[in-house]
């Protein structure tokens, strides 16, 4: 009970950020038990959850945070807010350029066309907090859209996207149909549909009208629609992960690299073609019987075959680890977080000069990683990196991917800070050689707002 406020602040006293996220996912699955959802839906088919509680997500979003978020000034058509239609089969954006002043919004509006907006968790700390959090469950990306529709109008063509989606029934209600993917190209797809016809459509597989605090989940492939009934307005907030995040994404990045190992160490990948394969290979000769062509195909197999001895499987999964990091939103502090780390640190001008700036980490300072999730350390070929997220934008990529260049021999430090992760570490424990060492690691990780200290470093 007492909607998502009391569930954040429940959260907030779990130590460990994983198992915050594991939780939150539980409560966005209720009463479906994780293990059931990831058999029996996740990837494969559509779950909806009647919950007959309208106050399930209350203090998430709603109608009067999007009018808030009009009047803070800071959103605008495209960028941030989509002005759709689709009537007789035809989808229209009908997006002035600008700032989306309350007026011109709430005008389109009341003339019976939807309003999405894009990003809610650049004016909402709530959303804000709960994909933050969301995010480590997923090691994906978790994005939102709101969209407002309506009485007995539709916003959106039937289409398909490329994400896992968990739709969130806010206000209102919404009447869905959810079709199976038509072909096997469409399963699973790597891009979104562009707008499809009612024609292409068969038969639905679910067909439902959401109601506040209801779930509605779909894998990516799947089509749907989603129309208003005469008598009442919809809110949703749509969830997403899991977009680009396939085996297929990874081997984009895996393979190049395998190749680019196998070139340097073997020279049976840089020996030359044979000087007349362009006379038997080709599309022009696939049907012919020739001794060269099955030698040619069988020395491409076994190449093929000997690149997964040079493949960096690890080095892959640490770049779309750095991807992720990039990606992601940076942590929501706890009253107590903020006052263990930099961003509650008292510094400042009192008494006609600066007050409280020295950041005095001892030996027996005890330190922990603000989140598992925050830091990725990386061998790269300029050096040893830390990517983090603490100093991420709420807007998606607004900020270059941050990171710190280490010594080498600090890796076994971070290793250590994330292997002792919920539990503080002294800073005289941290594997570095000397304390200056020690100290100098730790001070720099705090200033990044990485560390947090078991008490305050200065009592105010």
């Amino acid at each position: 009970g007492g909607g998502v406020s009391a569930l954040l602040r429940r959260l907030a006293r779990l130590e460990d950020s994983r198992q915050r996220a594991a939780e939150l996912f539980r409560w966005l699955l209720a009463p479906v038990a994780p293990a059931e959802f990831l058999g029996r839906h996740w990837e494969r088919a559509p779950l909806l959850v009647r919950r007959g509680d309208p106050g399930y997500y209350a203090g998430l979003f709603s109608t009067a945070d999007f009018d808030a978020a009009l009047r803070g000034g800071e959103v605008h058509f495209g960028t941030h807010l989509d002005v759709t239609s689709y009537a007789e089969g035809m989808r229209e954006t009908h997006n002035p350029s600008g700032r989306a002043l309350p007026a011109v919004v709430w005008d389109f509006y009341q003339n019976g066309c939807s309003l999405r907006l894009l990003c809610p968790q650049a004016f909402s700390p709530t959303v804000w907090n709960f994909l933050s959090i969301l995010q480590e469950q997923f090691g994906s990306m978790a994005g939102a859209n709101t969209y407002l529709t309506p009485p007995g109008t539709q916003g959106f063509a039937p289409h398909y996207d490329d994400i896992e989606a968990f739709v969130l029934q806010l206000e209102g209600k919404k009447h869905w149909r959810v079709y199976r993917p038509r072909t096997d190209a469409e399963v699973l797809p790597q891009f979104s549909s562009t707008n499809l016809t009612q024609a292409e459509l068969g038969e639905p597989v679910l067909e439902t009208v959401l109601e506040a605090g209801d779930l509605l989940y779909f894998p990516r492939g799947f089509i749907h629609q989603g129309d208003c009934l005469p008598d009442a307005h919809s809110l949703h907030i749509t969830v997403s992960s899991y977009q680009r995040n396939s085996w297929g994404d990874f081997l984009e990045k895996l393979i190049p690299a395998a190749l680019q190992m196998a070139l340097e160490e073997d020279v049976e990948y840089r020996r030359g073609l044979p000087m007349d394969y362009l006379q038997y290979m080709g599309v022009a000769n696939s049907d012919t019987v020739d001794a060269r062509r099955t030698a040619f195909v069988e020395k491409v197999q076994s190449l093929m075959k000997k690149l997964i001895d040079y493949a960096p499987i690890d080095a892959a999964v640490d770049q779309r680890a750095k991807s992720f990091l990039h990606d992601c939103l940076p942590p929501v502090l706890t009253q107590s977080e903020k006052a263990q780390s930099v961003y509650g640190f008292p510094a400042r001008w009192q008494d006609g000069g600066p007050c409280d700036v020295d950041i005095l980490i001892t030996k027996d300072t005890e330190v922990r990683l603000l989140r598992h999730g925050i830091v990725r350390l990386c061998n790269e070929e300029a050096g040893v990196m830390l990517y983090y997220t603490t100093e991420n934008s709420r807007v998606y990529h607004k900020e270059e991917p941050k990171f710190l260049e280490l010594d080498p021999e600090y890796t076994d430090s971070i290793e250590f800070l994330l292997s002792s992760y919920p539990n503080h570490v002294t800073v005289d424990n941290l594997p570095c050689e000397t304390l200056e060492e020690k100290i100098s690691l730790a001070t720099l990780l705090f200033e990044k707002g990485i560390l947090t200290t078991k008490k305050p470093l200065v009592q105010v």
